[in-house]
């Protein structure tokens, strides 16, 4: 049996007592012994890491955060310290004979390269990748050989999710640059034996180029980032090019809406494909690895499978720090069991997840590994809007978001806050930018984005512009950039 449906097989039960055996073994044999940063945080804090052994007593350290990687001293780049860093007096002092015996067998039978070599293959740092630097400067993150191996399975579990053959071809339209995603899809194709085109998004071959290779190549799996993807499509469709060959879509590295998969759905509707399934991912640099949700309706969600022998995530009050109970709202943080390179404990992602994580049985794919709520937002998204003298408001723009991206008949949008008459002493306004299908009633569009933004939000737009689709491209900068500049705060800074 494939080891992947081996370990989605396990009871509630199982699950809990891999992963509490694996926290036990990898904070006592990797994190304290090897990871600088976390042996002084555990000193400091006088937490003795052999009574960290049940899931449960992770409340006792402390949080990690994006802060702990920014540097006080350009000298020396603090995300080193998150870097296992072992050595052969380490090894000997941390490790069981289990592990040290094979060592001194292969010394003896090979001398001590072979030992070395070993060594390095699971813990020299080999490849990097970058967070994107949405909330601060982007920060590298390392990867050994062993992570590489760890992303391979990961991209290969999720190739088995979305129920793809080896036989289907699969094109890739992540940006190219040092993040996950790209990369993720590139050693997942790699993995699951399917033949895979990266194209690198817009930035290289250019959405002409893109669409030339779906044309050619003819792909039954499409992924990437969902403005790109559904701009792609939308000027396929222009072209008159037909697409009765793509039967799925994974869009990762934004949040994807219900209201988005069906506008998607009926765009690759129009150009010829029939029952297409339309995946959600949710991935970040800190844990290097993506995870997705199984084939259900456009309607539905099953949340997205988790990696219970890789990690362990809780939901957080943000505020407080207080673990929530199975389903419950919160912040979302990670803790590796199972990687070399950079690793985190209890790592604060940022990420508010609604709904939290569910421990049932998946009704879709009959499956016992957790499953996170597919509702995520940023919690650094909620602004302070200053809407009028008196007093601000915290918004999350998020529902704008969902608001916009929902409604059939615009096809892409932005937000921009600014300030009234360029004043900085003025209150905020919204100015929503639209870029609508030929038969939009324009009177009745405005009255149904004031309506739902108010409904989301308790807050109206200022004003609504329609613009056409070449001048809103270059606003998002779809093309060139690795992320689409969906929301534009333009007030003054500091």
């Amino acid at each position: 049996m494939n080891p992947w449906q081996r370990l989605a097989g396990l009871s509630r039960d199982d699950i809990k007592q891999l992963q509490d055996r694996k926290l036990h073994q990898f904070i006592n044999e990797y994190i304290y012994p090897f990871s600088p940063y976390y042996r002084k945080l555990f000193d400091d804090n006088k937490i003795d890491p052999r009574n960290i052994r049940r899931a449960e007593d992770l409340r006792h350290i402390p949080f990690t955060s994006k802060r702990d990687f920014i540097d006080d001293d350009e000298e020396y780049p603090r995300f080193r310290d998150f870097v296992l860093q072992p050595d052969a007096e380490k090894i000997r002092r941390a490790w069981p004979v289990s592990k040290t015996v094979p060592l001194a067998v292969l010394k003896a039978l090979r001398g001590s390269e072979a030992v070395v070599h070993r060594i390095s293959q699971e813990f020299r740092p080999v490849f990097m990748t970058y967070t994107t630097g949405t909330t601060n400067k982007p920060i590298p993150f390392m990867y050994s050989n062993y992570d590489v191996d760890n992303w391979r399975v990961s991209g290969a579990r999720m190739m088995n999710l979305f129920e793809v053959d080896p036989e289907e071809k699969v094109l890739n339209l992540f940006p190219y640059a040092p993040h996950l995603a790209f990369w993720q899809v590139v050693f997942g194709g790699l993995a699951a034996c399917n033949l895979v085109l990266s194209t690198g998004g817009g930035k290289t071959v250019g959405t002409e180029g893109n669409i030339k290779a779906l044309a050619k190549m003819q792909p039954t799996l499409v992924l990437g980032v969902p403005s790109y993807v559904y701009h792609v499509l939308r000027t396929a469709m222009d072209d008159g090019v037909r697409l009765d060959f793509v039967k799925k879509v994974v869009l990762g590295a934004s949040k994807v809406t219900v209201g988005f998969k069906k506008k998607l759905a009926e765009l690759l509707t129009a150009m010829g494909a029939t029952d297409v399934r339309i995946f959600g991912t949710y991935g970040f640099t800190e844990a290097r690895c993506a995870w997705a949700e199984s084939p259900t309706g456009l309607e539905e969600s099953s949340g997205y499978h988790l990696y219970p022998d890789r990690e362990i995530f809780e939901v957080i009050d943000p505020e407080t720090g207080e673990v929530k109970g199975e389903g419950e709202d919160g912040e979302i943080v990670y803790t590796s069991l199972d990687s070399r390179g950079s690793s985190v404990l209890r790592y604060r992602t940022g990420d508010f997840v609604r709904g939290g994580i569910r421990y049932d049985k998946c009704p879709y794919k009959n499956w016992f590994v957790p499953r996170l709520s597919s509702d995520i937002s940023r919690l650094s998204d909620v602004k302070d809007l200053q809407l009028s003298k008196v007093k601000g408001a915290l918004v999350n723009l998020n529902h704008f978001g969902a608001v916009l991206s929902d409604l059939p008949v615009v096809d892409e949008w932005q937000l921009e806050i600014r300030k009234k008459d360029d004043d900085p002493y003025e209150v905020d306004e919204l100015v929503v930018y639209v870029c609508v299908k030929s038969d939009c009633d324009r009177a009745a569009l405005e009255r149904k984005i004031r309506q739902e933004m108010v409904a989301a939000t308790e807050v109206a737009p200022n004003k609504i512009v329609y613009i056409e689709h070449p001048e809103m491209v270059e606003r998002l900068q779809i093309e060139v950039a690795n992320k689409e500049k969906r929301v534009v705060d333009a007030r003054p800074q500091g």
